[in-house]
This record gives structure tokens, sequence and C-alpha cells, in this order.
């Protein structure tokens, strides 16, 4: 089961003779619990890729299908609602709000949701992201990698479609950045999670199912690197 189609996706950046492509006639789809690596030099288009498949940014054309669903033709309401519920996001500055806690920053994409609080799913996740001795402090008493799990928790909460990252670890020492890595990869195998990760370590993307390779806005390689086990 393909959980994620990207069909024909274009992205074009300024007007009147000054545009920049930074995506071309993108295609693929990605399978229910496969882990894709997506690599590329800077100014490749590979974060505008993922934003695009966050619905955190608009394609200049094509179209982008998770769980079914043709996010761009929802309102912005109707979008934000969605990328909430489907789609978990994590970033390489970890986008925490300063002043609430490790609980409060995990359980804010339920709440803002309009949902209760589930005790249960976040003991879960805290768990999950070894925080359980952590979850009253705020993020400016934890170290980096301890916010980065703390985001990591945030996108698990509300059980998204597909977890996507951007340089998760570009932030973080070699210790940190290999336990982000490890807590990504459970969460995927535990949950069955769909994980996309934007990297520039080959490392990191040796790891994964497969690599997909984009420069100048067009994927230039698609690699699978071990067989995915569909659930």
């Amino acid at each position: 089961m393909n959980i994620l189609e990207v069909q024909n996706l274009s992205k074009t950046y300024g007007k009147d003779g000054m545009e920049v492509r930074a995506l071309d006639n993108v295609s693929f789809s990605i399978k229910k619990g496969e882990f894709v690596a997506v690599i590329g030099a800077s100014g490749s288009g590979k974060s505008t890729l993922l934003h695009l498949l966050g619905g955190v940014d608009h394609p200049t054309s094509g179209k982008v299908f998770v769980d079914g669903k043709d996010i761009y033709t929802m309102n912005e309401s109707q979008l934000a609602i969605f990328r909430r519920r489907n789609v978990g996001l994590i970033y390489q500055f970890y986008n925490l709000i300063p002043t609430l806690t490790v609980n409060e920053n995990i359980m804010l994409p339920r709440l803002l949701d309009g949902r209760k609080a589930d005790k249960e799913k976040l003991r879960e996740i805290l768990e999950t992201v070894s925080l359980t001795d952590r979850q009253n402090h705020l993020p400016n008493q934890l170290s980096g990698g301890q916010q980065q799990r703390v985001s990591i928790g945030r996108a698990l909460i509300n059980d998204p479609a597909v977890i996507l990252a951007d340089e998760p670890t570009g932030n973080l020492d070699s210790k940190a950045s290999r336990e982000v890595i490890e807590l990504l990869k459970s969460a995927n195998k535990r949950y069955n999670q769909t994980l996309v990760i934007i990297t520039h370590d080959e490392k990191i993307a040796l790891q994964s199912d497969r690599i997909i390779t984009v420069a100048d806005g067009k994927i230039v390689s698609d690699e699978q690197v071990k067989p995915v086990e569909v659930k």
C-alpha cells in the first residue's frame, strides 16, 4: 500500500524573468512502513520537496496524496488540520515552545486538535523517547539531543501516517545523532511509521530502506537499499 504519492510536482520561486525552479516535475511513491532517505547537495531541492510533502508550502503544479488524500485540494484550515493529524514534522532546530514543559510540548498537536490529553499514550511516548525523568523540564533545561527527542515525541503523539524529518541530526554531536537515528528507526519498526529523512549524512542514508537522490530539482536516482517489510 502506498501511503505517499507524488505526481509531477514542481515548485518555482520568483517571477518576471527571475524564476528559480526548485523542483522540476518530480514523481514517486512511498509504501506504508518504508524508511526513505532523501539526499542531495545544498540547493538541490530536497528541503523544498519535504515541505511540499508535509503541506507546509504549496507547489506551482502537481499533486501530493497522503494516505489517499489529495492535500492541495484542501483549503488552509482543512490542510492545517490534516497536517496536524497525519504528518509528523521534525526539524533540525527542534521548534519547541520554550515556556512549555516536555509533556506539554509533546502533547501540543493533540491539544491544538481539541482532543483530550491521553495519559497512557503520553507515558508510552515518554518511555519510547527516554524522557520519563525529564517530563516536567523546560527546553532550556535539556541537551540538544533531548530536545530533538521531544520533537520526535511530538511528531509521534497523533500516530501520523508519515513522519518527515529535515536534517534531524544536523545540530547534534555524533553520540546524540546516533541516538536520534536509532530512535527514529525504532519508531519506524515499532509503530510501522513511514519515515522520510532529508540528510547530508551518507551513514544515515545507508540505514534506510531506500535512497532518493535529488539534484537541480529532479530525482536523479532512486535506489532500494533493502526490501521493506509491509505489514
